[in-house]
């Protein structure tokens, strides 16, 4: 008979390790401070990301109407009114010949507050291709 494991094991005392499972009360805490932390930081950021999809696909819109830089800034000034958004305007936009194609380009930060000084910076960059 081993020494080690009693010979019924149902009616052997608990040991500490037997006794203790799942979360205690200070790890539930933390764990929700986590989570609140990250259910804060995506409620701030997702807005500024469904703007920028916004933003790029105006762009490709407005690549795709027609070569000449006035005419691409007037559609892409258009998409803006429609889709409201207001951190790239017209004027913004980098327009450039690549080759045959017309490539129009944008970059711009967002700056995201969080709490007292602490803000969040965000630097977007898209273009047509």
């Amino acid at each position: 008979m081993n020494r080690f494991r009693p010979a019924d094991p149902y009616n052997a005392p608990l040991t500490r390790a037997d006794r203790q499972r799942g979360l205690s009360l200070i790890g539930l805490l933390i764990a929700g401070v986590f989570v609140a932390v990250l259910a804060l930081l995506g409620m701030r950021i997702v807005p500024s990301v469904i703007e920028f999809m916004a933003i790029k696909k105006a762009v490709v819109r407005a690549a795709s109407t027609s070569d000449n830089p006035s005419e691409i800034r007037a559609a892409f000034e258009r998409s803006a009114a429609i889709d409201d958004f207001q951190s790239v305007t017209g004027k913004d936009l980098k327009i450039a010949k690549a080759g045959d194609r017309t490539l129009v380009s944008f970059d711009y930060e967002k700056r995201i507050p969080l709490f007292g000084p602490a803000s969040l910076v965000i630097e977007y960059t898209g273009a047509s291709r």
